[in-house]
């Protein structure tokens, strides 16, 4: 988990907000003791955020660029009414097996559905309207998944992008990923098509909603 607090603010943020379940716990573990990258979980602080912003934004169709081991994928269904519905990509084998290993122990896992292969590609057999979008998936794509989700999203739909702080490096862009985030976040800036508010929540998260 990247987060630009300390580990004690962190570790203070959490015991104060809303806890998780067992299953997001067991989770996290089997995502550390399989996987590669577990720093790419989304963690408790901003799993319970999704969470609520599916709740007060009266979400009823999510759509999720980049699910990983499908910890924020559970976090937003989790803020769903129980005829919600979730569609969420990935391409990786291990991370959508074990994604639905987990969803089929959640009460929420019935409302989601995984589309595999490349999101982009995804995307294209989506019909819109979304409530609310949340990307968080192969960086250099994220202007992509940008221009390709705002038309599927609702007037006054919310989309929330993931890492947009990219660890700080966007002050000084240094590699790839950093220099389209930095460009991606100029250009949300400058978009008259949505209002925004970029949040130094964990790695960063670009609060977006369509005008």
């Amino acid at each position: 988990m990247l987060t630009l607090v300390s580990p004690e603010l962190e570790e203070y943020s959490i015991s104060k907000s809303e806890p998780t379940g067992d299953l997001l716990k067991e989770l996290v573990l089997t995502t550390h003791r399989e996987t590669s990258l577990p720093i790419m979980l989304t963690g408790p602080i901003e799993g319970r955020f999704l969470k609520m912003i599916a709740q007060v934004s009266g979400a009823r169709r999510i759509l999720e660029i980049g699910m990983f081991t499908g910890y924020s994928a559970l976090s937003l269904a989790e803020g769903l009414p129980s005829d919600g519905e979730l569609f969420t990509c990935d391409l990786d084998p291990q991370c959508i097996s074990i994604a639905r290993e987990f969803f089929a122990k959640s009460e929420h896992g019935k409302k989601i559905q995984i589309l595999e292969g490349p999101a982009l590609d995804s995307i294209k057999t989506l019909k819109g309207p979304f409530d609310l979008v949340f990307i968080d998936a192969d960086k250099v794509n994220y202007i992509n998944y940008y221009e390709a989700v705002l038309p599927l999203l609702k007037q006054g739909g919310v989309i929330l992008i993931d890492n947009v702080l990219y660890g700080g490096h966007v002050v000084q862009p240094n590699c790839d990923n950093s220099r389209t985030i930095a460009e991606l976040n100029d250009r949300i800036s400058k978009d008259d098509r949505v209002d925004r508010v970029l949040l130094p929540v964990r790695d960063g998260i670009f609060f977006i909603r369509k005008r």
